[in-house]
Parts: structure tokens; C-alpha cells; sequence
């Protein structure tokens, strides 16, 4: 899992350099109103892309809306098979898990064998076992009896 990890991280950021860039070229764009392709002085664009500026703004355009389009598609398929591998484990981990033998339940309980544990109060009270977790597979000990004479 940890290439994928490392996979996501650098397709992020260049999809953060991607929108960035995107971003500047679609504002540099001259439209009816000039946009902010005025601000940089219509001269200067035609001095640095010669007289086809529009044209070389759309091809750039294009280029990085098709990367965009490609990088978005990548990184859903990594981070759904990052979620994949975090619900399944990875293969080493899911033969590991073959390998294990189910655990066996004890013969007897060390608590119901005890003379003491048969005046004992029960091991849970209704609040307490609301509060407990329904997951755990924790063993309780049972508390001692109260005295009920003087």
C-alpha cells in the first residue's frame, strides 16, 4: 500500500500544478473585454508568443484540461484501490490471516466453578453493559456479594 500512497501524493500535486496553470492561461486569454490578458499589456503577449497568442493559449488550454481529465481519472482509481487494499489488507496480510486457526472456546469457565461465584451478583449491571462496547469479547469478573444481615 505504500506505492499507492506515494503514487497519490505526486499525482496530487501535480494536479495542483495543473489547475494552477490552467487557471493563469484560461485569465490570459484575450476575450471581447481584453480579461486579464490586458493587464499584462497586449504587446508583451505578442512579443512572447508572437502574433498566434490565442492560438497557443487554446493549445495550452487543451493540453492541460486533457491532463487534468487524465490525472482526475488516475487518482480515482488509486484511492479506490486504496480503499480496496484498507477493507481487504493487502495479500501478505490476507494470508496471514488464512494461515490462523480459528481460536477454540474453553472447556469451563474459571468463574461458574467456584462455590462464591453462585451468591455472586451479576457481572454487569443494565447501565454498565449499555455503556460497554458490543464489539468486546472481554471477560468481566463478577464483584462479590453484598452482605444482606447486620
Amino acid at each position: 500500500m505504500g506505492w499507492i500512497n506515494i503514487a497519490i501524493d505526486f499525482l496530487l500535486f501535480l494536479f495542483v500544478i495543473d489547475c494552477v496553470l490552467m487557471c493563469l492561461v484560461v485569465l490570459m486569454q484575450r476575450s471581447k473585454q481584453e480579461g486579464l490578458g490586458a493587464a499584462f499589456g497586449g504587446s508583451m503577449m505578442s512579443d512572447t508568443f508572437g502574433a498566434q497568442t490565442s492560438q497557443v493559449l487554446v493549445k495550452a488550454t487543451v493540453w492541460l484540461a486533457a491532463t487534468f481529465f487524465i490525472l482526475s481519472i488516475l487518482l480515482a482509481h488509486l484511492y479506490s484501490q486504496k480503499a480496496t487494499m484498507k477493507e481487504k489488507g493487502s495479500p501478505l496480510q490476507q494470508e496471514l490471516m488464512q494461515t490462523v486457526a480459528p481460536a477454540t472456546k474453553p472447556a469451563a469457565d474459571a468463574t461458574t466453578s467456584t462455590p462464591a461465584a453462585a451468591n455472586a451478583a451479576p457481572a454487569t449491571s443494565a447501565p454498565a453493559a449499555a455503556m460497554a462496547p458490543a464489539t468486546t469479547n472481554a471477560v468481566v469478573p463478577a464483584s462479590p456479594a453484598k452482605p444482606t444481615g447486620k
